[in-house]
């Protein structure tokens, strides 16, 4: 019985230190024309595999360089040595000061290597000299996985961000602002 405690605590010790090699192991890219179809596929993979691809889905996948980047924005993507391009995260502009975090997606087949989280922060990192005046999602209530992410890495829901930019979407029904505040 004790050694079978020890097997599970020491499986569960080589998982987690699996996970942070993996993670440590990304390199993140900022956009550049050349990304643009890994945007569009990691997007269209995570949309059509829960949802439908809305308009503002396609215009933005699409087009990321005239619809976020040229408007202001910022796209960012997570690079893993043995899987390629994993994942996605963009930043879309919608005032002075206030943006957007917007399509951010990983790949089937890297998920549980935490690309998600190493994405995310990799852009909070960036976000404050950016985004100085709030930092805001949009998501659905079916993205159970992510809304724990936002909420661990500092974002809280918010009603007000709901009512003025939620209708962007038809899927939206959880909008959360950046708090900053980071929990384990």
């Amino acid at each position: 019985m004790t050694s079978l405690r020890l097997r599970h605590k020491v499986n569960l010790l080589l998982a987690m230190l699996n996970q942070s090699i993996n993670t440590i192991m990304l390199h993140y890219l900022d956009y550049t024309p050349e990304l643009a179809p890994h945007f569009d596929r990691i997007n269209r993979e995570w949309i059509t595999k829960m949802f439908h691809l809305e308009s503002i889905d396609e215009a933005v996948i699409g087009y990321p360089q005239r619809n976020i980047i040229d408007e202001g924005g910022y796209i960012w993507f997570a690079e893993h040595p043995d899987f390629g391009i994993v994942g996605t995260c963009a930043l879309m502009k919608k005032g002075e000061g206030v943006f957007e975090l917007t399509k951010m997606g990983v790949v089937s087949e890297a998920r549980g290597l935490k690309v998600g989280e190493g994405l995310l922060q990799h852009v909070l990192n960036h976000a404050p000299a950016i985004a100085f005046n709030t930092l805001f999602l949009l998501t659905n209530k079916k993205c159970e996985a992510a809304i724990h992410l936002y909420e661990k890495n500092g974002f809280v829901h918010c009603e007000e961000i709901m009512q003025k930019f939620g209708c962007a979407y038809e899927r939206c029904d959880v909008a959360m602002y950046y708090k900053g505040t980071v929990t384990n």
